[in-house]
């Protein structure tokens, strides 16, 4: 008879070929009686098995001498793009979760509700004296996310050149947000992730206003691979090579600050403190009592958190792995079917990530350092056609990670619950709908704020996604000077094409219903808890 420690090893390898699998993937801890452990015994045995490569098909996964799936053909691939050290091994990350058939689930049974998290508004602090706040300032800088093209909502360009409050660009109000925080507060670094999208059309509109666009003003996000669903290895698309690339999340911080030398310059600089949020969220600003609060808690990461409404159900929520006290972000797609009531319990799961995050630059160096390079996130695997606009060519997965989910990563992280008017983000055309409406005033300081007639509670805004999913859709709605009035609106519906005439004010719960193909006009007038036929 075989020695036994063969005889696992065929049983594991036999294992990995019925469940479709390489022996390599069987999960370290699927254990024997006995306690033989399964995984590590399959990751000495070699050879693929059915799912991953069959028998000597050249159109199967490209292996290694050894059998195993192999990445040295996309590390080639991205070190000929020229793409740093830092990307590459930050994407071998997500590939070998890949590989691994890694799912990135988080079980309810593992984690408990977040509580205790400290609320800004119940702080009780002296304000900021100027000599502090110079101190502070000058080992500061704010960091926007600028990558996006905005193409989900029709745009070709970048989306922060979208018209948000008559002709002011998101790009104008963080300009002008900037310029009023250093005239009346005091002087602060700030820079851009853009990507290979953005950059000249960002670099284009903040021409008028040269102190924005000194050495150091912007990180360029890189870019990865996708990856062929049926082989694991890079998507071939010949007709348009550049559909084989795509960005790779906001998680891309992380290695562009590395990569690009940043990280180091500013800590060589003196900076110790990061403060990141979104482009398209023009409530998130620098905030000298926040500040404040993160360099006296000597937390080494805060992500700002707001309460979740039933609004919020399906976004990720915060949460405290049980197994070890640590905060960590849960996501929708890091959910399984039998958890998405709890999921969406927002009594018990209470704080949303608003991707305000405040980050200790040392200690981010710390966790590089410490895990190769690379700071640990889970892979975010979305399901593509390697050309979005022919859902006939190759089916990839499209690798990200979230920044938001370095919070597991940081020993001494923590959250605390900010006001909604911090979190004013624009994802959809409602969204734009709402903040071009008077719901959000803009401040002396050029943030984007709730109106308090709308009691803290921004108007929910429903629009047919068949019309209004581009913006194109929008602007033919709204015409010349169509923006209604929504500060006393609780919920807008609009079914089918309707114009809005100049004079419009919605109070209350309104429904709008037009049935023709044609588009028809909604006159001028007040609607108040109606639902109008048109």
């Amino acid at each position: 008879m075989a020695p036994r420690s063969v005889r696992v090893a065929l049983l594991a390898a036999a294992l990995a070929g019925s469940h479709a699998m390489s022996v390599e993937q069987v999960p370290a801890g699927m254990r024997l009686r006995g306690g033989v452990d399964l995984g590590k015994i399959a990751q000495s045995v070699t050879g693929v098995f059915k799912g991953v490569v069959s028998g000597g098909d050249k159109s199967g996964a490209e292996s290694a001498g050894d059998g195993k799936v192999s990445f040295d053909q996309i590390r080639s691939l991205m070190e000929a793009e020229k793409l740093s050290d830092s990307a590459i091994r930050a994407f071998q990350q997500a590939y070998e979760q890949l590989v691994r058939g890694d799912d990135g689930m988080i079980s309810e049974k593992i984690i408990s509700p977040a509580s205790d998290v400290p609320v800004m508004a119940e702080m009780k602090s002296a304000p900021v004296s100027d000599e502090r706040a110079k101190q502070l300032l000058d080992q500061t800088v704010v960091l926007k996310l600028n990558g996006g093209l905005g193409t989900g909502m029709g745009l070709e360009k970048a989306k922060s050149l979208l018209q948000v409050k008559e002709t002011d660009t998101f790009i104008d109000f963080i300009a002008q947000q900037i310029i009023s925080f250093r005239k009346n507060k005091g002087n602060v670094r700030s820079m851009f992730m853009n990507s290979f999208s953005t950059s000249a059309d960002t670099k284009e509109a903040l021409k008028a206003n040269p102190d924005l666009l000194q050495e150091g003003w912007e990180v360029v996000q890189n870019k990865v691979p996708k990856i062929d669903a049926k082989t694991l290895q890079p998507a071939k698309w010949p007709a348009n090579p550049a559909k084989e690339w795509c960005p790779p999340g906001h998680g891309d911080l992380y290695p562009a600050l590395a990569g690009t030398g940043m990280l180091d310059k500013l800590l060589k600089e003196g900076v110790k403190y990061m403060f990141v949020s979104n482009s398209d969220n023009l409530g998130a600003t620098l905030d000298l009592d926040l500040l404040n609060y993160f360099v006296e808690s000597d937390k080494s990461f805060i992500m700002e958190v707001c309460t979740r409404t039933e609004a919020d159900k399906k976004g990720g929520h915060l949460a405290v792995r049980t197994s070890d006290g640590q905060l960590l972000l849960r996501e929708s797609a890091q959910c399984a079917g039998e958890d998405e009531k709890a999921f969406q319990d927002t009594d018990k799961h209470k704080y949303f990530n608003t991707n305000n995050l405040w980050i200790r630059l040392d200690v981010l160096k710390e966790v590089l350092d410490a895990h190769d390079g690379v700071v640990p996130l889970p892979m975010i695997k979305n399901s593509k056609t390697v050309d979005p606009g022919d859902g006939a060519s190759a089916e990839v997965f499209q690798l990200e990670t979230a920044m938001g989910a370095a919070i597991e990563s940081f020993k001494g992280a923590g959250a605390i619950v900010v006001d909604r008017a911090r979190f004013a983000p624009v994802k959809t055309c409602a969204d734009l709908l709402r903040v071009r409406s008077d719901a959000y005033l803009v401040t002396a300081d050029y943030r984007l704020v709730l109106s308090d007639d709308c009691n803290g509670k921004p108007p929910l805004v429903d629009l047919d996604t068949k019309i209004y999913k581009k913006v194109a859709g929008l602007d033919k709605m709204l015409g010349a000077d169509g923006v209604p009035s929504l500060k006393h609106c609780e919920k807008l519906s609009v079914k089918g094409k309707v114009v809005f005439e100049k004079g419009i004010v919605f109070k209350g719960k309104v429904t709008i219903v037009n049935s023709a193909d044609e588009w028809k006009t909604l006159a001028a007038g007040t609607y108040e808890n109606q639902e109008i036929n048109l």
